[in-house]
């Protein structure tokens, strides 16, 4: 099973909508652009956002079980998906990449 790197790449809030129909929320997102975790066996890992996991688990399982060419291709990178968050005031776009394995994890080695 490979693991799987996911990287934060956007965030984005609509304030238009947040001020229309939200409840006020002290502190709604702690992800930072940039920031980075690793799964490893396809599990959640340390610090990521259980709303946002919920969006990239199933993505991350057929990574890190080897599958490629999600949705028929549309990633250049075949062993990768970028994928948003499901919240609709602040969505928080992910890069999901299933990493090499090293020699010494290689089936037979």
């Amino acid at each position: 099973m490979y693991d799987c790197k996911i990287t934060v790449m956007r965030q984005t809030h609509y304030v238009d909508l947040s001020a229309a129909y939200e409840n006020p929320i002290p502190h709604p997102c702690d992800l930072r652009v940039g920031q980075c975790f690793v799964s490893h066996e396809a599990t959640k890992p340390e610090g990521m956002c259980d709303s946002a996991w919920q969006t990239l688990q199933p993505f991350v399982m057929a990574l890190a079980c080897g599958a490629t060419g999600l949705y028929d291709g549309w990633m250049r990178n075949p062993r990768s998906a970028m994928l948003s968050c499901n919240d609709g005031f602040r969505p928080v776009t992910f890069l999901v990449e299933a990493l090499p394995m090293d020699d010494a994890a290689e089936p037979g080695a």
